[in-house]
């Protein structure tokens, strides 16, 4: 028993009475307070402090050995050296645990939400109504924490989901490149087969228009020696015509 008084005492920094035996057999009792003895009758105020207490930091309660043990919150005031070492406890709990002093750490957060629920706890002994006051901040702040860690945990598998995309969109772009290459590879092999018939064609075709052109130059020569040659033929066959026109003539004049 002692052993578990002193673990749940270093467990939180909230004040809590010494625990106090309910029963040993859980149906004995119909609630949890109606056998717990109390040291004295407490007051109006008290009474209602102690309610106030209870209704922002329940009592713990837990069943060891058969038996059922309860630890209610504090209702002792604090004094200023009460605050002042629970400053120092939870600098030393900071440390002892190896809390983050930056970023997300829910080890600060925790150590620091207990410290938070000593200062309800304080103010609420001194006023009631500041107290309420103070549970609905923490309350608030507790409602925006978990709003901005859901958001964050949201931000997180939405990155994974856009990260997984683009992992996948790389990899479909890569293939598509490698397609691509490869259609370039196959275009290029293509068209250097192209420029190669091209340039064999061009070879072939000036070979025959050279070939054509001496043809053309061969006749153009042959045609020209004929020419020639009926040039002087028809020269040499004027040339008796006109001899015999000439002999002709003499002939006719002879006889007259």
């Amino acid at each position: 028993m002692a052993e578990r008084i002193t673990t749940t005492a270093e467990d939180t920094l909230v004040r809590y009475d010494n625990p106090v035996l309910v029963s040993k057999k859980a149906e004995s009792i119909p609630s949890p307070r109606g056998d717990a003895i109390e040291p004295c009758v407490p007051t109006e105020a008290k009474r209602e402090t102690e309610e106030i207490l209870n209704a922002i930091l329940p009592p713990k309660e837990w069943e060891e050995d058969g038996q059922i043990w309860t630890q209610k919150i504090s209702s002792k005031p604090a004094t200023r050296l009460d605050v002042i070492n629970l400053q120092e406890l939870l600098d030393t709990r900071l440390q002892q645990r190896q809390a983050r002093e930056t970023g997300i750490c829910p080890v600060r957060r925790q150590l620091y939400t207990q410290c938070f629920d000593e200062l309800i706890r304080q103010v609420t002994i001194n006023c009631g109504e500041r107290g309420l006051l103070l549970l609905r901040v923490r309350d608030e702040a507790r409602i925006t924490m978990e709003a901005y860690q859901t958001l964050y945990c949201s931000s997180i598998a939405f990155g994974m989901r856009k990260a997984l995309q683009s992992e996948q969109g790389k990899s479909d772009l890569l293939d598509q490149v490698a397609k691509l290459e490869s259609e370039r590879s196959s275009l290029e092999k293509l068209c250097a087969e192209l420029k190669q018939k091209t340039e064999q064609l061009e070879r072939r075709a000036a070979e025959l228009r050279a070939a054509e052109e001496k043809r053309h130059q061969e006749e153009l020569l042959a045609l020209k020696k004929t020419n020639a040659q009926l040039k002087i033929k028809d020269t040499r066959l004027l040339g008796r015509a006109g001899r015999t026109a000439r002999n002709g003539v003499d002939g006719r004049r002879n006889a007259i």
